[in-house]
């Protein structure tokens, strides 16, 4: 009898979309574990995949990989490692507590800091080979926590080619890099920066190399609007501060500018388009 491997994958996604699997709850943990996401990421992110979340600065890639990360493992009690190499761990812990987001007592978060510091005094033949030493790092925590080990981000991925003193065959490394992290049964977010209208800063061809990628985007008419709004508000309150009891023309002038903030909100919220995040989509894999 013959396989064919769509017939393979059919089955496979059934047989996660069953309740009785213990697959189910992982695959709709992760897609619920933003308000939001299910209806975006329409297709259960079954591991190992590796999800290439990528945008211009300000998108909040950190805190999108970060928050999933956390609330993830809060529900499902599974274990994850986030490396940074944007910041050390203690900022960005206090980056995440601004925002409100929940540290997860499952997740253990690592940066570069010691051996940057290391490799600014030794010379370039002694210099990290930061891809081997993530893959230990890998390999150890997969002996700690075994199977429970089940989810990784990696930020940034242009942070990981400024450290490194040799980028030659980046196509070649980062295939055998990501296979790594798929033979670990991993679901890994991997960030990377773009310009506001170009392209990722890529060097090893990444985007046909993962399984998916996630675009985060910014909402300039939206960013308009709610300051516009909120200067209109605070035109409104200062009339009201300014007006005194029984002064027709001043309650005039409050109603006129009330008016013309609902007036204005309206017309700009119906022309704001909605915030946008894409969806990972299958891209073709290297050989």
């Amino acid at each position: 009898m013959i396989s064919h491997r769509a017939d393979n994958q059919r089955k496979t996604i059934k047989s996660a979309l069953d309740p009785s699997n213990d697959l189910y709850g992982v695959a709709m943990a992760f897609r619920n574990a933003i308000d939001g996401l299910d209806k975006v990421i329409r297709t259960d992110i079954l591991p190992p995949k590796v999800i290439l979340v990528t945008g211009p600065p300000g998108s909040m890639k950190t805190s999108f990989c970060y928050t999933l990360m956390s609330r993830y493992l809060k529900d499902t009690g599974e274990f994850g490692l986030y490396t940074t190499l944007e910041e050390t761990v203690q900022s960005h812990l206090r980056n995440m507590e601004s925002l409100g987001v929940e540290l997860s007592m499952n997740m253990q978060i690592s940066d570069f800091t010691d051996l940057r510091e290391i490799d600014a005094v030794v010379g370039p033949e002694d210099q990290t080979d930061y891809l081997a030493f993530i893959e230990r790092m890998i390999v150890h925590y997969r002996k700690v926590h075994g199977h429970k080990f089940k989810i990784f981000t990696l930020d940034s991925l242009g942070a990981l080619y400024s450290l490194m003193e040799n980028t030659t065959n980046m196509r070649k490394r980062m295939f055998y890099f990501f296979k790594m992290l798929r033979d670990n049964e991993l679901t890994s977010l991997v960030v990377m920066e773009r310009s506001p209208d170009g392209e990722s800063q890529l060097l090893g061809n990444e985007g046909f190399l993962v399984d998916g990628i996630v675009l985060l985007g910014l909402d300039h008419a939206r960013a308009a609007f709610a300051q516009r709004r909120d200067d209109l508000l605070r035109a409104v309150a200062d009339g009201a501060n300014d007006a005194k009891p029984g002064d027709g023309d001043a309650s005039h002038g409050r109603c006129s500018i009330s008016l013309n903030l609902a007036q204005e909100i309206q017309a700009t919220a119906a022309s704001a388009p909605l915030p946008f995040v894409k969806s990972p989509t299958r891209r073709s894999f290297a050989s």
